[in-house]
């Protein structure tokens, strides 16, 4: 209670539900036994792990009113953000914060500094700076992200502290996305109490009503309440799942090191094709590649294996990809040709192509295959649909057949996998015969997946209106032949 008899605002972390605890009641109100040990034939990389889950609370409310050792505050580098989790602390903890946060002078993107809890129920106050996001430097703000939530941590552990509450670090202000922003939190979380869980008694995640849902489908990955939890959630891991502390793996900066390098893992006296592609050489360089020319030649007479074949398609597209994130394709970017936008009536993402903005003669399509595979990697880890705007494109805008091939022959097959439709909005008679013609004579698996769209009132039946940005002259063009029918939705201002 207050001084004055008044009921205190401020939580105490003890008296939260833990992460377990509503698992367990409704395990007891269903009779379900666990799944015993003897069953599980998998393992995931996050195994249940009864003594890491009661550390983990997750709770609906405002960071600021937590009780506990330390809160956690998202800022930007001046430390000024105004926003909600930022506002609600400085508000909660006086004056007084604002004039240490001056003496502290900013916080690097990635750092954490700590100041007192002033008049907070929290001791102390962590303050750090998330990244702000953008596709192309996806993998500097997953490393920047990890590093928040990281040392975060790694400074609650030197302090002795006992709780420390997570606001979400990643503010909308900042564009980072929600779900692969959770990811990165619980997975850098589970790692440091694996390795480091005597030194912490409670993590609590203080969340709001929106994120509560992306956090409650998320934390079974990451901390399993049962074997039985475990085994249903592991094939909704994703690919990366960091390294053993968390931390985001980029594998072009990994260098194999061997203890002999002149002879291969498991030398044997075998000949063969087998033995030609995993050791080529006498020495470490010779092993990068392997024999080009000879791997080319057997592929034309058809003697390589799928196993090897998809290996050095993988090879090769890892090539496109390292080259695409060390190219500056700024100029690319600019003509708006490619974009993200909301997701579909299934909950796939949306990419837009706009083929009037693609000046195939006067650009670099070199550039513009990069910048695709650029864009698109971390996209086609899921499914995702594409939405091709061919209205008012002529000569200078079509797409060189050569150059969808090359396209369709480089990208990596989690991309023709997740594809899961193609809309051709517009389409003239001439561009209807071009795509049959392509998707029959030259690629194979795309047929099927295109849909021609002849009004936007037909795509809005697969995507809502409101989850697709459309270019104005789309807009303009649609409503000049089909008539108008949605008055109401504004183009969008950028493209």
């Amino acid at each position: 209670m207050d001084p004055l008899g008044a009921p205190s605002q401020f939580v105490d972390v003890d008296s939260l539900p833990g992460w377990s605890d509503a698992y367990e009641a409704k395990q007891l109100d269903c009779h379900q036994s666990p799944v015993e040990k003897t069953q599980v034939d998998v393992r995931s990389p996050f195994p249940y792990r009864k003594d890491i889950n009661e550390k983990i609370i997750l709770w609906k409310g405002d960071v600021a009113l937590l009780n506990c050792t330390a809160i956690v505050n998202t800022s930007n580098e001046t430390l000024t953000d105004k926003n909600p989790v930022s506002e609600s602390i400085f508000m909660h903890a006086g004056p007084d914060l604002k004039d240490e946060l001056q003496k502290l002078k900013g916080c690097r993107t990635g750092e954490a500094k700590l100041t007192k809890g002033f008049n907070l129920a929290a001791r102390f106050i962590i303050h750090t700076v998330g990244p702000k996001y953008k596709s192309r430097y996806r993998t500097a703000a997953e490393s920047s992200l990890y590093s928040c939530y990281r040392n975060v941590l790694q400074l609650a552990k030197e302090q002795a502290m006992c709780s420390v509450g997570f606001c979400v670090i990643n503010t909308l202000k900042r564009c980072y996305p929600l779900e692969d922003a959770t990811h990165i939190a619980l997975r850098t979380v589970r790692r440091f109490l694996e390795i480091h869980g005597e030194t912490l008694e409670k993590v609590v995640f203080a969340v709001s009503e929106l994120e509560e849902v992306t956090y409650q489908k998320l934390l079974p990955l990451y901390f399993p309440r049962s074997l039985e939890e475990e085994i249903r959630s592991l094939p909704y891991l994703p690919a990366d799942i960091g390294n053993a502390e968390g931390e985001p793996v980029v594998p072009e900066r990994q260098i194999r090191i061997t203890e002999k390098p002149g002879v291969p893992d498991d030398a044997s006296d075998e000949e063969g094709l087998e033995a030609d592609l995993s050791f080529i050489g006498s020495h470490a360089f010779a092993r990068m590649e392997g024999d080009v020319d000879k791997q080319r030649r057997l592929i034309l007479q058809g003697q390589l294996s799928e196993a090897a074949l998809q290996k050095q398609h993988q090879r090769n597209y890892n090539r496109w990809l390292c080259q695409a994130r060390a190219e500056d394709l700024s100029d690319i970017a600019s003509l708006k040709a490619l974009y993200q936008t909301g997701v579909d009536n299934c909950g796939r993402t949306v990419m837009v192509v706009v083929g009037r903005n693609i000046p195939v003669t006067l650009i670099d399509m070199e550039k513009a295959l990069l910048y695709f595979i650029h864009v698109m990697d971390h996209i086609a880890v899921k499914e995702y649909v594409l939405v091709y705007f061919h209205t008012l494109t002529n000569y200078y805008n079509q797409l060189d057949s050569n150059f969808l091939k090359k396209l369709y022959d480089v990208v990596d097959a989690k991309y023709k996998r997740n594809l899961k439709a193609l809309y051709f909005v517009h389409p003239t008679f001439r561009s209807k015969v071009s795509a049959w013609f392509f998707t029959t004579f030259t690629v194979s698996g795309l047929k099927d997946k295109i849909h021609y769209v002849e009004s936007l009132q037909q795509l809005f039946t697969a995507i809502p209106p409101e989850q697709i940005d459309l270019p104005p002259f789309v807009l303009e063009y649609d409503a000049r032949e089909n008539g108008p029918y949605y008055s109401s939705y504004p183009p969008s201002p950028d493209l």
